[in-house]
């Protein structure tokens, strides 16, 4: 009897899982202690934006027809579809409609439109922080129609396509840095897979698994509102007080020294 939609790990894979998961965690913490400032991430021309658009509209079209495919083979080979439940759909779309206000707010400064489009494009990307890695790790160990290998594909495939072009639709906004916070974020979110691995990575059906299930959803959809924070506020927000104090005492044009000329007598003039 299956619980859930995947199956966690035991043993060897756990601990393999584990390891690899902290050590992307130290990657990304070291990254973010040695970024300084922040990244601007660069804005697409139109002709590349609008192929993020068509990219990611023809993933969704091609996720639709391969889940239908996938449910229609399952259906023909089990003669049942049981859809368990899932504690964490509440906590994802709660988090989405907090992300959609709090970037609105944050981008107010570049008027309405700028706005906008930044929650629409950060809040579509929050929960696929969470879910590209996420699928990555329970895709193998899902219980797809036979045969496994083709219909794991067939449903995964468009899927990270989905989840790379979302991303790349985040560059259509003026806002988009990566800053010290956001990779501090992404690392903790990965802490969190890390320690889930170390229990098993099992499905959110008992108290543990539904705790990490939710914190590290939490923690990509912070991970996206932290991508809009302002670049100035977050260089201060990073830069030491002493530092701050001496580039402020530090007067913009240094006074001019005065020009000494010696008259024939031996005397200085200040000119």
């Amino acid at each position: 009897m299956h619980t859930g939609t995947w199956g966690g790990y035991t043993g060897r894979g756990a601990i393999i899982l584990a390891i690899v998961l902290l050590l992307i965690t130290g990657a990304l913490v070291y990254a973010g202690l040695r970024l300084r400032r922040p990244v601007r991430v660069r804005r697409p021309g139109k002709a590349l934006g609008v192929a993020i658009i068509i990219i990611l509209t023809l993933s969704v079209f091609m996720f639709l027809i391969a889940s239908t495919t996938y449910v229609l083979a399952f259906v023909q080979q089990k003669d049942q579809l049981s859809v368990p439940g899932n504690p964490i759909t509440p906590v994802t779309f709660s988090a989405a409609l907090v992300t959609f206000i709090i970037i609105i707010i944050m981008s107010q400064q570049r008027g309405p439109a700028a706005a906008i489009g930044s929650a629409i494009v950060g809040t579509i990307a929050a929960p696929l922080i969470f879910e590209l890695p996420f699928d990555l790790i329970v895709m193998w160990r899902t219980y797809p129609p036979a045969p496994h290998a083709l219909f794991t594909l067939l449903y995964f495939i468009p899927l990270f396509l989905i989840e790379v072009s979302s991303f790349a639709l985040l560059s259509l906004s003026p806002l988009v840095n990566i800053s010290r916070l956001t990779l501090l974020l992404l690392a903790s979110m990965f802490l969190i897979f890390a320690i889930w691995a170390a229990f098993g990575f099992g499905y959110p059906s008992a108290p543990l698994p539904i705790a990490f299930n939710a914190i590290a959803k939490l923690l990509a959809f912070a991970t996206a509102v932290s991508l809009f924070i302002p670049e100035a506020r977050m260089a201060r927000a990073f830069t030491s007080p002493q530092a701050t104090q001496a580039r402020e005492a530090t007067p913009a044009h240094p006074p001019s020294q005065p020009v000494v000329s010696s008259s024939p007598t031996g005397s200085a003039e200040n000119i």
